[in-house]
């Protein structure tokens, strides 16, 4: 029945449909569809009242039968008009406090400028911000659950919708866009972070083996840490920034006979045709990442290298028979203050396909049964900050596990490599954000995107739109204060793509 044409109160409304043998949840349901705004346990406590017992447990043969027959759809995606309103949000209303990091850092002229497609209904940014939302509120696959279809803050994040596009039109999207495209927006975001300081002269670099789980013949196997065996999967490169965190660079198109060039395809990215370019002084890798002869081509390019050298058994048994005399001890300070003790002995090695002697440092007494072997072409840093510079590449490997994890990583729905690589770069895009977020908050830099999802952004709360605002109030929690002291900064910021309306955010009233 459509309860709007009867002038009936919303009790009876209520009555009328628990007689028709719906459960609370159900007659919320279709209260909400039609307008009604009330609590669960309001809907409870009048059945309640008027005599009405809970439903025993039914099985789903029943529930389908006599269930809810109207089926809620979500609205169509399109483009408010900013007239004032009203609106609830779901537990995703943090992710709008990314919108003035969006602006700061002008990541939106990146978009508007990228080689990104649009539709007719959509822009090209409500485009990637649609793809940026779901990411940055940690939803897995996209068709598992699609509440969020219906989610009135999404819809604003993303550049002004009233709510995200449908499921297929985010595979539909993503069907129009090639590596071309991808690399141009990363090269773009590139140019922000390096006028912005985000970058400094090292950059660590690391494979990780993205799966998929159909089968599809023209996939590689490559080997996944995570996993300790080999899996069907898509390879993929990232470049990451050991002080600020940023993920400048990835590409998940590689193969197995292209896999050692990858690096000197990513100083191509960085310096972007200036061979002048030596703001990039270090590349931290592991062993596995090229072979030795490729370390000469990194040297000729003027770029300094710090990696790991396999260990072989006669390397190995080399070092063993080594007089104590030639081990010394290195204090190593770790970032927390603390140091640590270790053994090292330096000396200049001849290696394969490298053409020259090459400085190498074995070290012991770091919790490994053989000794690491560092080998670099930096011959003037000192022993200390060139252990700490390797250690420090730890970073990237926490950063793929993060994306594996919070990012949905190992979900990918599609064998198709380019559509892996535009999700990798919406992913980049989203990690970015969290880590602009972090920068600026003090105290909380070293926090993963889960941590900081789980503190500031997993919230709910009200949007309401004036005439020349956009007012965002969100219910209080232990970590509000401090998201909206970060906040208080842009209150005189005004957001072109949301009609040029200020964005203020506020705590609520409620909890």
């Amino acid at each position: 029945k459509d309860f709007k044409n009867i002038n009936v109160d919303i009790n009876t409304i209520i009555i009328e449909l628990r007689k028709q043998y719906l459960s609370v949840p159900d007659i919320k349901g279709i209260l909400d569809s039609k307008g009604y705004k009330v609590s669960e346990k309001y809907i409870y406590n009048v059945l309640k009242r008027d005599g009405f017992a809970r439903l025993p447990r039914r099985s789903k043969r029943i529930k389908e039968a006599t269930g809810v027959e109207e089926k809620i759809d979500a609205p169509v995606s399109y483009a408010i008009d900013y007239t004032p309103e009203k609106f609830r949000t779901g537990n995703t209303i943090g992710i709008l406090c990314l919108i003035p990091y969006i602006k700061q850092y002008g990541i939106d002229k990146a978009i508007e400028g990228s080689q990104y497609p649009e539709t007719s209904n959509i822009s090209k940014l409500s485009s990637i911000l649609s793809f940026s939302a779901l990411k940055l509120s940690n939803i897995g696959r996209y068709s598992a659950d699609d509440l969020w279809c219906m989610d009135r803050g999404l819809g604003l994040f993303a550049a002004g919708l009233n709510v995200l596009p449908k499921t297929a039109w985010f595979s539909s999207y993503s069907s129009g866009v090639t590596r071309e495209m991808n690399r141009d927006f990363l090269t773009r975001l590139h140019n922000i972070w390096k006028e912005n300081d985000l970058l400094s002269d090292t950059m660590n670099l690391d494979l990780t083996a993205i799966p998929y789980w159909g089968d599809d013949s023209h996939l590689e196997n490559n080997w996944s840490g995570k996993r300790n065996k080999g899996l069907s999967s898509i390879l993929a490169l990232l470049g990451q920034d050991p002080d600020s965190g940023i993920i400048d660079y990835t590409n998940s198109n590689i193969r197995h006979k292209e896999e050692g060039d990858v690096v000197l395809e990513f100083l191509d990215f960085y310096k972007g045709g200036d061979p002048a370019d030596d703001s990039l002084k270090y590349l931290v890798f592991d062993s596995k990442l090229t072979p030795y002869e490729n370390l000469k081509k990194i040297d000729d390019r003027g770029v300094k290298f710090v990696t790991i050298r396999r260990r072989g058994k006669n390397i190995v048994s080399g070092l063993e028979r080594l007089p104590g005399a030639r081990w010394k001890k290195l204090r190593v300070m770790n970032a927390d203050g603390k140091g640590r003790s270790l053994k090292v002995c330096e000396e200049k090695v001849i290696i394969k396909d490298y053409g020259k002697p090459i400085r190498q440092i074995a070290i012991t007494g770091h919790g490994k049964i053989k000794p690491a072997l560092i080998i670099t072409n930096d011959e003037e840093i000192s022993q200390e900050v060139l252990i700490r510079k390797y250690s420090r590449r730890w970073l990237i490997e926490k950063g793929i596990s993060e994306q594996i994890e919070f990012f949905h990583l190992n979900r990918v729905s599609s064998s198709m490599v380019i559509k892996v690589d535009f999700d990798l770069t919406m992913t980049v895009l989203s990690h970015n954000l969290y880590r602009l977020f972090a920068l600026n908050l003090r105290g909380y830099s070293h926090n993963t995107s889960l941590t900081l999802f789980e503190k500031f952004f997993y919230n709910s709360g009200e949007v309401e739109i004036t005439s020349n605002s956009i007012i965002v109030k969100m219910k209080k929690k232990r970590n509000l204060p401090a998201l909206l002291t970060e906040m208080g900064k842009f209150k005189n910021m005004s957001v072109p793509w949301l009609d040029n309306k200020n964005i203020i955010f506020q705590a609520s009233s409620t909890t």
